[in-house]
């Protein structure tokens, strides 16, 4: 097949083979990655996604006779370090995925690389710092700490501090601490019958994740509302773990297993009682969705997990579709833009919460599909700030095109990353809300 055919069929992923040792061969490593830049010089479609293609081709450029095998080897790290794993490259741009026998799967050759350099011990104290969001949340919780912690956020003098000691951007927006956790203030409710549809279980198991649990509580109180509204029959995980998503972005597999070890035993229970797992952030779905079930596809509790997980949008509309979803909305949301996250399109499950929004009398949903720049672990670091807010640059202006009222993503983090984005760029201000806080508001919840 030649170059131009490309694929034509849906990307199919393989199982991610990282307890083979030869997964941690940097001579094979390096390899693969050869083969895989030597491919992607010659398409150069992905050029506009992320950092990690422009940086690869002006490595291949400044070659004596412009090709991949010039390439001092000891460059590629800086290809891998600007890929933050969002998998835009291989869901929706990248023509030669699997079935095509060139079998590309840059994402995960990026991981392969993130793995082996923490199996070497090369990443750092900040790294694995920021990337243990339950262990910060837990620390934080304390209240002491957490008046500690938002004070420091907030003070410019304490933020170049934190930048210097610890290379977290002194302009980057990093998320606040909650008083009460989540966890601490939800209550479960069972006061409905439960009412299975066609398409959705008639209970929920709401999946909190750190970021709800521990920084934004109101948007999973506000999910709370909207079950309880639609009397819908909900229960929260207990004992859960991070869903493992920082970790993986760091390379860190022994601890996603780790964090995969205590989260299943919890919900496989739940999925074979029949609930309809909801998580409220994009990224922790899609590692119960893909990246779990393809690190352990041999593990059955896992694949059921899989099966049972859902976006709240997802599962709203399917609701909606068996005729269980109220419409009695009380308050019109007038001009949102939306922004439909990285991790929640590789989902494919197509534009659920804009199909959501857009049932609201009175307003106009402007739908963005492009990556914002990533405002996770990944986009505060001070030697990628600076490229994060490059290339979230388009999606700032296009979310400003409509002078919304409301501008708000799936992805809290990216949310909160475009609303700087938006302000630095002396565009109009528009109130940031979650699209979960925005179906809550229109119900008048």
């Amino acid at each position: 097949m030649s170059q131009r055919e490309g694929n034509l069929e849906a990307p199919t992923r393989h199982p991610l083979d990282w307890t083979n040792p030869d997964f941690y061969n940097e001579d094979s490593l390096n390899k693969e990655l050869e083969r895989v830049f030597d491919i992607c010089h010659g398409c150069r479609r992905c050029v506009s996604l992320c950092g990690s293609f422009p940086t690869l081709f002006d490595l291949v450029d400044a070659t004596e006779d412009g090709e991949v095998h010039g390439v001092d080897k000891k460059d590629y790290d800086k290809v891998v370090e600007q890929c933050y794993l969002c998998d835009l490259c291989y869901m929706t741009k990248c023509p030669y995925t699997p079935p095509h026998e060139w079998n590309l799967d840059f994402p995960h050759l990026m991981l392969r690389a993130k793995a082996i350099k923490h199996k070497k011990g090369e990443t750092t104290f900040r790294d694995n710092v920021l990337s243990s969001t339950d262990k910060i949340g837990m620390f934080a919780g304390i209240p002491v700490v957490t008046q500690a912690m938002n004070a420091v956020n907030k003070t410019k003098m304490m933020r170049s501090v934190l930048e210097s000691t610890l290379g977290v951007d002194k302009d980057a927006w990093i998320p606040e601490y909650a008083s009460k956790t989540f966890k601490q203030v939800a209550k479960e409710s069972s006061s409905w019958p439960v009412k299975d549809g066609a398409k959705t279980p008639g209970k929920v198991a709401v999946y909190a994740t750190c970021f709800i649990n521990y920084n934004e509580p109101g948007i999973g109180q506000d999910l709370l509302k909207l079950l309880a509204h639609n009397e819908i029959p909900y229960k929260l995980v207990e004992k859960e773990a991070c869903c493992g998503m920082p970790k993986l972005e760091l390379g860190d597999l022994d601890s996603v297993a780790k964090n995969k070890d205590i989260n299943i035993p919890q919900l496989i229970g739940l999925a074979k009682d029949g609930y309809a797992i909801v998580t409220p952030i994009p990224s922790c779905t899609l590692m119960f969705k893909q990246e779990l079930p393809l690190m352990f596809p041999h593990e059955e509790d896992v694949q059921l997990v899989k099966e049972a997980m859902w976006d709240p949008f997802e599962y709203f509309i399917a609701r909606k579709k068996d005729g269980l979803l109220k419409t009695d909305f009380k308050t019109e949301l007038g001009k949102v833009s939306y922004h439909a996250p990285c991790h929640l399109r590789v989902q494919n499950v197509g534009k659920k919460t804009a199909e959501t929004l857009e049932m609201i009398p009175g307003t106009e949903v402007h739908l963005v599909e492009r990556c914002s720049g990533h405002a996770g672990t990944w986009g505060v670091k001070k030697e990628f700030h600076k490229t994060a807010m490059k290339i979230g640059k388009p999606v700032f202006k296009n979310m400003a095109s409509t002078e919304p009222d409301y501008i708000s993503s799936d992805c809290q983090l990216a949310g909160h990353h475009i609303e700087q984005g938006m302000e630095e760029g002396g565009m109009k201000k528009s109130q940031m809300m979650h699209p979960i806080s925005l179906l809550a508001k229109a119900y008048n919840l």
